[in-house]
């Protein structure tokens, strides 16, 4: 599994003051489904996570720990659009 942050989105977010989210700071997703996702590599930039990515690792790992948490193994545009659909609903608040 591979832990990614995402940027350079405008999705909806009722919650957000500019009513979109730009960023998700931690998707856990499986090797096989971001190969699928990627055609060509823009950039490298080495950049380690800062304390929000960690702190969505951090939260995440306990969860899965435990049990109740697992990975994306679907391409990232779904996860994108899947998540909108979430946020938009407010299911991201259960």
């Amino acid at each position: 599994m591979i832990h990614i942050s995402i940027s350079g989105l405008k999705i909806k977010n009722p919650a957000s003051p500019t009513g979109f989210a730009e960023y998700f700071s931690h998707i856990p997703i499986s090797e096989e489904a971001l190969d699928k996702s990627v055609t060509t590599l823009k950039s490298e930039t080495g950049k380690k996570p800062d304390s929000l990515e960690m702190d969505g690792y951090s939260y995440w790992k306990r969860e899965f720990d435990k049990g109740d948490a697992g990975i994306f193994t679907i391409p990232v545009s779904e996860i994108i659009s899947s998540m909108e659909k979430s946020i938009v609903a407010g299911d991201y608040k259960k």
